[in-house]
C-alpha cells in the first residue's frame, strides 16, 4: 500500500471509530429500560398498570425516548425484599440496562435505590413511596413519579383534623409503606391537636384482621386511619364492614385503599374518604385524553398506578431529551427534570431537588365504582425529604 493510501485508510478507520465510539453508542443504540415490577402476588395488577402506562407514553413518542429506540427487559420482583438485590442485579449486570423502572413495594424499592446509587444507574420509581428513596438515598440519578409515603398520610391527617375527629386509631401492615404513611398522618393530625390513641399493625402481607377489628371496636375511637393496598385492601374494607364497624366508626385511608380495588370491594367501600394525588373524576382535557387513549389501547380503565407509569415515561422523556439520549449525564438529566412542569393526567406537578413530586392531593369519596374528587386535601404538598443531602 502506498503512503498516501495508508494515510487514507487510517483516516477512514479514525472516522469509523468516532462514529461507533462511546458517544454514538449512547445516542444511537437502543435504550435499554429494565422493568422491575410485581407480576405475581398481591401487587400483580399494580405492576401491570404501571407497565401499561409507561408503554402508552413510549408508544405516543413513536417508541423512542431521547432519540433512542426503547427496548424493555422485565423481572418479576414478587414484592420480596429478600430477592430484591439479586433481581435488580439481573437487570443492571446481566442485561446492562441504561435505566431502571421500579417498583411497587417500598422494601424492594429501597434495595433498588441502593444498587442504583452504587452503580450510578438511572432509576425512576413509579410507585413505592419509601421516604428514604428521596431522603437519605436521594441522588441526581434517582427520581420518583409517584409520591412519598409521608405525603398522602399527611394530607389525610389535615383532612381528619378539619373534620373534627379528636381520637383516632391507625391500622396498617408493619412495613415501610404502612409505617411511613401512619407517621405522615400522625404528624399532621397531632399538629392540629388530634390524638392517636392506638397504632395497630400486622406483618405484610397477612390479611387476618379479625383480632385487630375486635380491638378497634373495644377502643371506640372517633375514626380510623388506614394504609392497605391491592388484595389486602379489598379484604380489609370487606372485613371492616362485615364486623359492623363501618356504621359507627368512619374509616379513612391513604388513597391506595380504594384505588384499583373498588370492583372487588363493591358496596362495602361506598362512602369511604381517601386522599391521593389522582382521582377518577378530574374531568380535565389532559386527563380525559389520557383515559381515552389508555382505554382504547388496553380495554381497561386507568388508575393511579397507570398514571404513575405514564409519568415515569414523561420524566424519562424530558430528561433524556435534554441530554440527547446520553444517560451518563445524570446531573444534566436531573436539572432538566427539576426545571420542568410535568403535564400529568393528575394535574401539572414539579419535581423537587430531592427527586420527589410536589403535587396536589385530592380528597376523594367512593361513589359507586368511582373515587370521586370532592375537594383538595392538600395543595402543592412537598415531601420534607429528611436526610437528603444534595
Amino acid at each position: 500500500m502506498t503512503p498516501r493510501r495508508t494515510l487514507l485508510a487510517l483516516a477512514s478507520l479514525a472516522v469509523c471509530a468516532l462514529a461507533t465510539g462511546p458517544l454514538a453508542a449512547q445516542t444511537t443504540t437502543k435504550l435499554k429500560v429494565g422493568l422491575m415490577l410485581p407480576y405475581t402476588g398481591t401487587y400483580a395488577a399494580l405492576g401491570n398498570a404501571i407497565e401499561n402506562g409507561l408503554r402508552l407514553y413510549v408508544s405516543e413518542q413513536g417508541g423512542k425516548l431521547g432519540g433512542r429506540e426503547v427496548e424493555f427487559f422485565k423481572v418479576d420482583d414478587e414484592s420480596d425484599p429478600a430477592k430484591a438485590t439479586d433481581n435488580v442485579n439481573k437487570l443492571v449486570k446481566r442485561d446492562q440496562v441504561d435505566v431502571l423502572v421500579g417498583t411497587v413495594h417500598s422494601g424492594v424499592a429501597m434495595a433498588m435505590a441502593k444498587v442504583a446509587k452504587e452503580t450510578n444507574t438511572l432509576l425512576v420509581v413509579p410507585n413505592a413511596g419509601a421516604d428514604a428513596v428521596t431522603g437519605p438515598l436521594c441522588g441526581p440519578n434517582i427520581v420518583r413519579s409517584s409520591f412519598s409515603n409521608w405525603q398522602p398520610g399527611y394530607a389525610m391527617g389535615e383532612v381528619m383534623a378539619k373534620k373534627g375527629h379528636k381520637k383516632v386509631v391507625t391500622i396498617t401492615w408493619k412495613y415501610a409503606a404502612g409505617d411511613e404513611s401512619v407517621k405522615g398522618f400522625k404528624e399532621a393530625f397531632e399538629k392540629a391537636g388530634g390524638q392517636v390513641v392506638k397504632d395497630l399493625s400486622l406483618p405484610f402481607p397477612n390479611v387476618e384482621f379479625q383480632a385487630l377489628l375486635t380491638e378497634i371496636a373495644a377502643t371506640k375511637p372517633d375514626a380510623v386511619f388506614t394504609f392497605f393496598a391491592g388484595a389486602g385492601a379489598v379484604k380489609f374494607v370487606k372485613d371492616y364492614a362485615a364486623a359492623g364497624l363501618k356504621k359507627n366508626i368512619p374509616l379513612y385511608g391513604s388513597g391506595f385503599l380504594t384505588d384499583g380495588t373498588l370492583e372487588a370491594q363493591g358496596a362495602d367501600a361506598e362512602g369511604l374518604f381517601t386522599a391521593l394525588h389522582y382521582g377518577d373524576s378530574l374531568n380535565t382535557p389532559r386527563d380525559n385524553a389520557f383515559r381515552l387513549a389508555y382505554a382504547k389501547t388496553y380495554k381497561l380503565q386507568p388508575d393511579v398506578y397507570a398514571v404513575q407509569g405514564y409519568d415515569a415515561g414523561q420524566i424519562l422523556g424530558i430528561g433524556l431529551a435534554a441530554v440527547k439520549g446520553d444517560v451518563s449525564k445524570k446531573a444534566e438529566f436531573a436539572a432538566a427534570v427539576q426545571k420542568a412542569k410535568i403535564d400529568s393526567p393528575r394535574g401539572a406537578f414539579s419535581i423537587s431537588k430531592a427527586g420527589n413530586p410536589v403535587q396536589d392531593f385530592y380528597l376523594r369519596q367512593v361513589v359507586g365504582k368511582e373515587n370521586k374528587v370532592v375537594g383538595v386535601a392538600s395543595k402543592g404538598l412537598a415531601d420534607p425529604a429528611r436526610g437528603c443531602k444534595l
